[in-house]
């Protein structure tokens, strides 16, 4: 009797190693094949909002990319450059405002354009001697040699044709600015309402530096 009731202690306090093989699975920590399962689970879930996370930005970057190339359309203007000798440089002041020196040779080209960086030249050299050569020098007057390029079919508003470029010797008071001197010799100018110029020699007929869509552009 004594050892039943010594054996039943001993069974009450045994420890968890002690247990039979399924008690001790009940009560002992997670296997290591349970615990990876575990954190596999873990990952997918926190994938599954990345991924999603992922696809709106890449979506988002569609839009702002599309965005940028439709606002790199360009504009159809006439474009204003001084002589510098041998090449062409953009004018930083407008044709109302600069007063060119005697001797100096100044190009006007009608062009699409997305800015001065993007701005055809004109296409004929910035030469003096030869533009003025007819034009001899007169007292109280300066020469100014100019060239009026029209630009290409290519650049042309819908329905209208370019005229051919041509250069022309203006000889002015010493103190007239560049539009007074392309007045001199390529009767009419039209000006826009902000004195933007629109139109030399009546081309283009109409428009003033308006924005045009598409691929567009010439040499």
């Amino acid at each position: 009797m004594a050892d039943r009731h010594r054996a039943a202690r001993r069974h009450r306090h045994r420890l968890p190693a002690q247990h039979a093989p399924e008690e001790a699975a009940a009560v002992s920590p997670a296997s290591p094949e349970a615990a990876a399962v575990s954190r596999a689970r873990a990952a997918a879930r926190l994938r599954v909002p990345l991924v999603a996370l992922l696809a709106a930005l890449v979506a988002a970057s569609a839009v702002l990319l599309g965005a940028g190339s439709a606002q790199a359309a360009g504009y159809r203007y006439w474009s204003f450059w001084e002589g510098n000798g041998k090449n062409w440089e953009y004018a930083t002041q407008g044709p109302s405002l600069l007063r060119p020196d005697d001797g100096t040779v100044q190009g006007f080209r009608f062009a699409v354009s997305e800015d001065s960086g993007d701005a055809d030249q004109p296409r004929r050299a910035p030469d003096f001697g030869a533009i003025c050569a007819d034009t001899p020098a007169e007292d109280g007057k300066k020469r100014v040699a100019l060239v009026i390029d029209p630009g290409t079919t290519t650049d042309a508003p819908d329905g209208e044709k370019p005229p051919a470029l041509r250069t022309a010797c203006a000889q002015v008071a010493p103190d007239a600015s560049s539009a007074e001197a392309l007045a001199a010799v390529a009767k009419p100018l039209r000006y826009d309402d902000s004195a933007m110029l629109c139109a030399i020699s009546g081309y283009p007929k109409t428009g003033c530096g308006e924005q045009v869509s598409g691929d567009s552009g010439s040499a």
